[in-house]
């Protein structure tokens, strides 16, 4: 056994309120501690990337990179560091390598350390450019191995992948451990092996979830750990990380003892506690549900999102059936790690299997970019089958993603010239262009702070499943006030707001279409005026279609039901020309419109030929699952 002292990378500022608080944690709120922390003695402080970029702009209506310089400006002993989706840098899609470049660049200018490099299939290429650009920018590239578990993903795999990182040129090798399924003494197994092998420092990170955490931290700092990854008690637990406080107990007076004072650690816990209670927070908690990753391997976070997909899709009661699903695609499309993207690929997939009833039957875009290739190599070969299935006549890609997009820098700094104010506003906008033009936008017009306090004050009432409740003294409910609520509902990610006052509850919900909104109140209320939104509309007869179709028997015809709950559009986009019209002929296999459904274009194809007679359903229109949509006579 290594006797060495055992360093810690606090983890509260980023993945601590990414996990638990929906990355909602603002600047303001950040900096009256970081002095604090910075005395400290930690490793580092990881403070950026991940999801906080994106929310920064979104939701909070600040700069990221403004966060960043303030924390520096104070952070003067302490590393800081951040997390990098590899070639998605802080974004949901490959970018090319010139951004990827020019975002690591302006990151260590601004003051980032350590910069954290992942990909979600453990493809070494989709790190490479990140690695190179960190070491040439003057940062630590801390490169990271994702850990999962399946028959591919053993130990020899695990050190081939670190090995290859090694040689790219990384500074240190993170094991990342996001769904809590590293066992203890497979956290020592692996630890030692790269101790022996590869000779770089070697840094733990895992997410608490179901309790093994620390016992895993225990065992890994026993096979001679260099840092693990720890958050202040109240930002704990649950979906985040073990707290620093247990950590450095049990290591006190040990051979390991990290040197940190209790005392000042719960200093600060008691800020975080109080801002956990301004915030209107619950704390981290250990659910059976999450637990449950031991068996099917669905990380919380996924289960979260799965709840959400199958309550829109009015479905929840089939939560079961799609975690038994999740697995079985899982392995047809190569055990992908079930992190960012892929378990949204992957779970999306699943979510359609078992409400199709007809595995396959629909397959979202990302699923057949995955399937081509366009993420990276999947980490075992994809069910022929699948393959065949998913691509048709595709050619499924070899080489690294990245190398089939163009420099793209040049032409999006031209493109946001009226709004960018700095290079890094340019490679704000590369990253999220409608996102960032918004915040531009309000930052112009000086509305950033008005806009952040107001959202402020919505992410406290809102509950974890996107509910708003709003109470009201006295029995009226005035139609500007329902007005200002349906605003809230369509301008934010909120998806029911209920408003209650004596006598009186008003339930407002979202409905599956672009600002569609359906108010519902309560069968006693008689003094609340109809407000002047889109309801769902009545369903269209289709007897305004323009094309008259041959007259039929009723019983000749065949309905094409919808799917799934979404919104229905004739075509591809709004300027390009409908899929099908009332009198043409189609052929199994034939796109007839789309659903827009769980945040994905989803194409309906017909699965016998015929004559389309009637279209049942207006663009734009929401469909409720198993509503007609087309009428279509076998030919």
């Amino acid at each position: 056994m290594q006797h060495h002292r055992v360093k810690i990378t606090d983890t509260t500022l980023r993945d601590g309120h990414q996990s638990l608080w929906a990355t909602r944690m603002r600047t303001e709120d950040m900096l009256p501690i970081a002095e604090k922390l910075d005395q400290m003695g930690y490793h580092s402080l990881e403070v950026w990337g991940g999801a906080t970029f994106d929310v920064c702009m979104r939701y909070l209506y600040e700069d990221p990179w403004e966060r960043l310089r303030a924390i520096k400006s104070i952070v003067k002993n302490t590393p800081l560091q951040m997390l990098l989706r590899g070639q998605s840098v802080v974004g949901y899609t490959h970018y090319p390598d010139d951004i990827v470049e020019a975002f690591v660049h302006k990151a260590v200018e601004n003051g980032m350390d350590i910069i954290r490099i992942f990909d979600a299939l453990n493809d070494v290429r989709n790190m490479e450019t990140a690695i190179k650009a960190t070491k040439a920018a003057g940062g630590h590239a801390q490169a990271t191995v994702s850990y999962t578990v399946s028959p591919v993903h053993t130990v020899e795999n695990y050190l081939q992948t670190a090995e290859q990182l090694a040689e790219m040129g990384a500074d240190s090798i993170c094991i990342k451990d996001m769904a809590g399924l590293l066992a203890p003494y497979k956290a020592y197994e692996l630890v030692k092996l790269y101790k022996e092998k590869i000779g770089l420092p070697v840094q733990l990170h895992c997410h608490y979830i179901g309790g093994m955490a620390v016992g895993s931290y225990l065992k890994a700092i026993e096979a001679g750990v260099d840092v693990i990854d720890t958050a202040s008690v109240p930002l704990a637990f649950g979906a985040s990380q073990p707290p620093v406080e247990t950590v450095v107990r049990a290591l006190k007076s040990t051979p390991f003892d990290t040197g940190l004072s209790l005392r000042s650690l719960f200093d600060a816990a008691d800020y975080f506690e109080k801002m956990r209670k301004d915030y209107g927070k619950e704390r981290g908690v250990t659910r059976i549900n999450d637990m449950k990753v031991f068996d099917h391997q669905v990380p919380g976070g996924m289960i979260t999102n799965l709840v959400s997909q199958l309550e829109e899709q009015k479905a929840l009661d089939r939560l079961d059936e799609v975690l038994v699903e999740i697995p079985k695609v899982r392995e047809e499309l190569g055990f992908p790690p079930l992190v960012t993207p892929t378990s949204q690929i992957v779970g999306t997939q699943a979510v359609l299997n078992v409400l199709t009833g007809k595995r396959y039957k629909l397959i979202p875009g990302e699923v057949r970019s995955y399937v081509q290739g366009l993420y990276g190599e999947p980490p075992a070969t994809i069910d022929p089958a699948i393959s065949r299935k998913v691509l048709k006549d595709k050619e499924m890609i070899t080489c690294r993603p990245a190398d089939l997009l163009e420099p793209k820098l040049d032409k999006l700094r031209e493109e946001i010239k009226d709004l960018a104010e700095s290079e890094e506003d340019v490679i704000s906008y590369a990253m999220f262009p409608q996102i960032a033009r918004r915040f531009f936008k309000a930052r112009a017009r000086g509305e950033l702070a008005a806009k952040g306090k107001a959202e402020a004050e919505k992410a406290k009432k809102v509950t974890s499943s996107g509910k708003l409740k709003v109470s009201k003294e006295g029995k009226k409910v005035n139609l500007n006030e329902l007005k200002e609520l349906i605003k809230i509902l369509n301008d934010t990610d909120i998806s029911e707001i209920e408003l209650e006052s004596d006598g009186v509850k008003v339930a407002i919900k979202k409905g599956a279409g672009h600002g569609e909104t359906s108010v519902i109140t309560a069968p006693e209320v008689t003094d609340v005026p109809a407000p002047e939104v889109k309801s769902a509309p009545v369903q269209n007869t289709g007897a305004e279609a323009e094309n008259k179709a041959p007259e039929v028997d009723d019983k000749d015809l065949e309905s094409v039901t919808a799917p799934m709950v979404g919104t229905f559009y004739q075509a591809p986009s709004p300027d390009a020309d409908p899929f099908v019209e009332v009198g043409q002929k189609v052929e199994a296999g034939q796109t007839l419109c789309i659903i827009e459904a769980m945040k994905l274009m989803n194409e309906i194809e017909v699965e016998f030929s015929g004559q389309v007679v009637e279209i049942l359903v207006e663009n734009g229109q929401p469909v409720e699952y198993g509503q007609p949509m087309f009428k279509i006579k076998k030919s």
